[in-house]
């Protein structure tokens, strides 16, 4: 992590505006601010910040909207959302929309900035991670979230397309379910390993020609998942950045 990230806070309070302002550039954060959805937009395409923290409730355009504009854009910023809301479907919808992280207010600004530390770290690790990812006739692009079969869409939820994108950043290397839970669910709910179990067997049946005996998404007894590019003869493609 590079303490000299710019983040971009996106709060339409003045005073909590300014107080994260002052705590971000007190750990040593170049701060960017927008008290709008219209003026965050802006600002992201024109100074690029490396993290965005996000409020839900803003004047002209709120923070679901302005998180979904900016990964149809295929930015990849890593986005948290601060909100007094608290429900398990507001956070759900947050992440939906693109969010990496989810905070409820009030929050301690200790949580905020290890949630920041381990987003930048996180990003840092994934620098060489692959954009896109071809497996016979299904291609993934992992940065506008969407899949293809022969040209026609192929509904892949976000969650999905997450596990797809650890499974090939790892590629050949077993992936925990306890990892996935960490990185694709975090914060949101509470599930349990089978519920990893249950997300794999649904994205087989949408991408393996015989998900019963997947050619790419083999299980590692004991561990989680790996995926495995050797056994096909087509040599499935992954697009690095």
């Amino acid at each position: 992590m590079n303490p000299m990230s710019r983040v971009l806070v996106v709060e339409d309070e003045f005073t909590m505006r300014n107080t994260l302002k002052d705590c971000l550039e007190g750990e040593g954060y170049r701060v960017l601010t927008a008290a709008d959805g219209e003026t965050a937009l802006k600002r992201v395409l024109e100074d690029k910040p490396d993290l965005i923290l996000l409020d839900v409730m803003l004047p002209k355009l709120d923070g679901y909207t302005v998180c979904n504009e900016i990964r149809r854009l295929a930015n990849p910023t890593p986005v948290i959302m601060l909100t007094a809301k608290g429900q398990v479907s507001d956070r759900v919808d947050g992440l939906d929309a693109g969010a990496d992280d989810y905070l409820v207010k009030p929050f301690s600004l200790e949580e905020l900035l290890a949630r920041i530390r381990a987003l930048l770290r996180r990003i840092h690790q994934q620098s060489n991670a692959p954009r896109a990812l071809s497996l016979d006739d299904v291609h993934v692009d992992f940065i506008r979230q969407q899949a293809w079969r022969l040209d026609q869409p192929l509904h892949l939820p976000p969650k999905e397309i997450a596990m797809l994108r650890m499974l090939a950043e790892s590629l050949g290397h077993p992936v925990s379910r306890d990892r996935f839970l960490d990185v694709v669910w975090g914060y949101a709910t509470f599930p349990t390993t089978r519920t990893v179990d249950t997300h794999v067997a649904t994205l087989r049946a949408k991408i393996e020609p015989d998900p019963d005996n997947p050619r790419w998404i083999k299980t590692v007894h004991g561990v989680g998942y790996k995926l495995d590019l050797s056994s096909t003869p087509s040599s499935p493609r992954r697009e690095e950045s």
